[in-house]
């Protein structure tokens, strides 16, 4: 195990926060071994504001603490993934000229230095600037331009930004449960990489993944994101409706989506009955029809796939897309979920189950809800400094280090 790269991801929901501690026996890989996993209830947080700072970081820290209790490794540095309704994804120029006869990794960081600061993004803060191609001298959609002969490269990037305040308290937080921050990964990248095959971003896929306050959407053409983008309703907005439509506390429509609720539609040969409410909670009254919940549920399941269907559109990717929709996230386990996706998006429909090489534990991650985690995980073994924090900082070493002996002292 001394040999292996220990990295750690912690995915931060609005309903979950989630620990995946891995170890990769070579760097770039994607194959990895569980060690760890750790998972709590994320109360402290509402359309992706901290509502409460002490709340959120002890969730954050029970989270930590059960994936170093299975793993028995000292987490001291994470990467961070999750969804927001902040992030904003834009499409950017940069040109440089080439000093030399052929291209060099400098000058593939220039030209995406020239396209990041080709855009002004007030009180926003660049978290990723991701290649769609390149356009070497008059060659366009070159993939990777590195050692090619050239006068001129330029290139079309897409720009993954968020809030500076959202995005600030998030880092504090983290800081002040004593951790390093390695580095910081949008589920719009996270989650396709966690369960997408090199096969299927050849050939054209969208991944689908339905958090609890909002729905990501993106598109891989040839190995490459070709689109990105977030539609501001996700799970929670499921649990509100059926709150409304049953006149009952959030609580128990949560219960009533998870424990009762399915997706209907109209070829599907259900019985009605009705629910008594009492038997969820003993204080409630009065009953609700399965088929009126199940109704509810898919009049929001059905608004949420026409807006990723919408988006399709803006790109002419509406129903044609070889490598179908990958569907992720807990929403996607709800009964007939597939079905109602494939009759609204027009394509084969799948759920995206990210695989681990070997799990040393009986926890396993072939989940939906592991999307996200997973591909921080992967993306940060494949980007991040080996044993050094990118944001390093004497500050964050000695958190860490009292972390520890707050640990080992009684």
């Amino acid at each position: 195990m001394a040999s292996e790269n220990i990295i750690t991801s912690i995915d931060i929901g609005t309903s979950k926060i989630r620990t995946l501690i891995g170890g990769f026996s070579e760097e770039k890989s994607r194959d990895f071994h569980v060690l760890g996993v750790g998972a709590a209830n994320s109360y402290a947080i509402r359309k992706w504001n901290i509502l409460d700072m002490e709340e959120f970081k002890s969730n954050l820290d029970n989270s930590l603490e059960e994936a170093e209790k299975m793993s028995g490794e000292q987490v001291t540095g994470v990467n961070i993934s999750f969804n927001s309704s902040s992030f904003d994804v834009v499409t950017s120029k940069g040109i440089i000229a080439i000093a030399g006869d052929e291209i060099s990794q400098e000058d593939i960081d220039r030209v995406l230095d020239m396209a990041r600061n080709g855009v002004d993004l007030p009180n926003r803060e660049i978290l990723k600037v991701v290649p769609e191609y390149f356009i070497v001298d008059l060659e366009e959609w070159v993939k990777n331009p590195i050692w090619m002969s050239a006068r001129k490269l330029e290139v079309i990037a897409n720009i993954f930004s968020m809030n500076k305040n959202i995005l600030g308290n998030m880092k504090k937080a983290v800081a002040d449960v004593g951790i390093e921050i390695y580095d910081v990964y949008p589920n719009l990248l996270a989650a396709p990489e966690g369960v997408l095959t090199k096969r299927q971003k050849e050939l054209g896929v969208v991944c689908v993944d339905i958090g609890a306050s909002t729905t990501g959407v993106t598109v891989y053409e040839e190995w490459v994101l070709t689109f990105s983008s977030v539609i501001p309703i996700g799970w929670d907005s499921v649990t509100n409706d059926i709150a409304l439509g049953a006149r009952t506390a959030i609580d128990v429509a949560e219960k009533l989506k998870i424990n009762y609720a399915e997706v209907w539609l109209d070829e599907v040969d259900t019985k009605e009955r009705e629910i008594n409410l009492s038997e969820i909670v003993p204080s409630e009254e009065g009953t609700i029809s399965n088929i009126y919940l199940s109704q509810i549920v898919t009049a929001r399941y059905d608004e949420i796939f026409y807006f990723v269907r919408q988006e399709l559109k803006k790109i002419g990717r509406d129903g044609m897309l070889p490598e179908w929709a990958i569907l992720v996230g807990g929403a996607v386990k709800q009964q007939w979920v597939i079905e109602l996706a494939k009759k609204v998006l027009r394509l084969p429909v799948f759920i995206g189950l990210p695989v681990e090489k070997q799990a040393l534990s009986e926890t396993s991650i072939s989940d939906p809800v592991f999307a996200g985690v997973v591909g921080s995980l992967i993306l940060g073994n494949k980007y991040s400094h080996r044993g050094m924090p990118l944001n390093f900082n004497v500050k964050g070493m000695f958190d860490s280090i009292m972390k520890v002996f707050k640990k080992i002292l009684p």
